[in-house]
């Protein structure tokens, strides 16, 4: 039988007593699973400004790891009733923050943090939960071992802070290491490069690391625990009456989660689509006796429904770099020297629209200050203006059948206009499952208000199961 790998993020570790329900969680299987675990929530944030305080040398190491300290005690103190026992765990522990606190020291003999020590050090919110997280099951009678990514050797490519996994070279390693019948808990968010260095796999990138482990294993399923009811058609913080998506594609999982819904990480669906791996995503409070039902299912079946839309969602990420010129359309090669200028600048374009006056790039926000001056400095010729737009949102708008339903680009657009909104960009057919627009930022909430109404106001309330058509790609 094929294993199960099934990922806890942060939003399950919030509090020392989430443990509870974990245990719960995987007692529920009835057989041994792989568990990929995030950092408990906050840890990240909090590393990240360790990282910075280390840089100071008035700092001392001991203190910034002291908040690692006090949770490893609180954890323990309420799952570790036996003294003894709770003391053998403290010790290893201790020593893994003692490794942390090692590093740190180094940075701040130095007083400056290399690509490979931030990587290294980051990873240590994971490495302390899969610690804590082992430790608490083998008390509590599971047979279960912590291995980490170094053990198993998930390979990546060795970019540092957002590396991609080799599978060629990790599937082999990955399925001998985790062949026996128990339980491994495994710290996500990052993998090792040939050469033994720790890569990070991008921010939250556990759930890319839980797709790339059940890849290798050609898994039975991706299982992802939240404290959330699974995809919605709508942020439930928008619209009041949000849909429950039971099926989706990998492709609308993509480009939902690309575009704002914080149920997976982008890249989860990519190492998972060949093989036909589904993600199943559950609420952790809805935990059943062997008998869980997910709430969303995301696999390679085609579920055109009644409507077509399945989703709106959103992202306030963004900006938009116009560059205008009645030339820009006939002179050769200006793209290509500002996206080759912009990608050594290591600024990520989220995607480009052009017209015959206009090239449109959408970058984070962070990067329009940045993606500006490179640009400035370029002094295109045929580039009369260079315009950099901030205070906006994507809006999303996600269903398969997109293409192929007429009519649906025009309800969109008129729901918008109806009400006042301008939309200052759109883009139709990149995807074969998305359309998008952008609206000032101050009307995102309008606009999905009015897109939503216009496609589910005569939906099933609780779901999206009603006159669908399913092909299996």
């Amino acid at each position: 039988m094929n294993k199960t790998v099934i990922k806890f993020g942060g939003s399950n570790l919030k509090r020392a007593g989430d443990i509870n329900k974990i245990i719960k969680v995987i007692r529920s299987y009835k057989k041994p699973v792989i568990i990929i675990v995030s950092a408990f929530y906050g840890i990240t944030d909090d590393l990240y400004e360790i990282l910075d305080k280390a840089k100071s040398r008035k700092c001392k190491t001991d203190l910034l790891t002291k908040p690692l300290f006090e949770l490893k005690e609180d954890v323990l103190s309420m799952h570790i009733e036996e003294e003894d026992a709770r003391n053998d765990i403290l010790k290893k522990v201790d020593e893994r923050i003692g490794e942390l606190e090692r590093y740190l020291l180094g940075i701040n003999c130095i007083g400056e943090v290399p690509d490979f020590l931030i990587d290294r050090v980051l990873s240590y919110g994971e490495r302390l939960s899969s610690l804590l997280l082992t430790s608490i099951l083998q008390y509590n009678g599971t047979d279960c071992e912590e291995v980490l990514p170094e053990d198993i050797k998930l390979i990546t490519d060795g970019e540092y802070g957002n590396a991609t996994v080799d599978f060629a070279a990790s599937e082999e390693n990955v399925r001998k290491r985790l062949s026996e019948d128990k339980t491994y808990v495994i710290p996500g968010f990052y993998g090792v490069s040939k050469d033994g260095k720790v890569t990070l796999l991008g921010r939250g990138g556990s759930d890319y690391s839980a797709a790339s482990i059940a890849r290798c294993l050609n898994a039975e399923s991706l299982d992802i625990w939240k404290d959330v009811d699974g995809f919605l058609s709508a942020d439930p913080d928008i619209v009041s009456d949000p849909v429950r998506l039971e099926r989706i594609t990998y492709a609308e999982a993509a480009e939902l989660a690309y575009f704002g819904a914080r149920i997976l990480h982008p890249r989860t669906v990519e190492p998972l689509m060949d093989n036909r791996i589904p993600v199943k995503i559950f609420n952790i409070d809805n935990v059943g006796d062997g008998t869980n039902e997910p709430q969303s299912v995301v696999n390679s079946d085609e579920v055109i429904v009644d409507g077509v839309i399945k989703s709106v969602t959103y992202s306030d990420d963004i900006a938009l770099l116009k560059l205008k010129g009645p030339g820009v359309g006939i002179k050769p090669g200006i793209l290509s020297k500002v996206t080759t200028q912009l990608g050594k600048e290591g600024i990520n374009i989220k995607s480009v629209i052009t017209s015959q006056i206009a090239i449109n790039f959408l970058l984070s926000k962070d990067d329009l200050q940045k993606a500006f001056d490179v640009t400035g400095s370029l002094n295109l010729p045929a580039v009369s203006e260079i315009l950099p737009v901030k205070d906006i949102s994507i809006i999303a708008v996600v269903g398969q059948g997109m293409l192929e339903q007429h009519g649906i680009a025009a309800r969109l657009f008129n729901a918008v206009a109806e009400k006042g909104i301008n939309i200052e960009i759109s883009s139709l057919g990149a995807s074969q499952v998305v359309t998008y627009i952008i609206v000032r930022k101050d009307r995102r909430d309008e606009a999905i208000r009015v897109i939503h109404n216009e496609f589910f106001a005569n939906r099933n309330n609780d779901k999206i199961s009603k006159e669908e058509k399913i092909y299996e790609c």
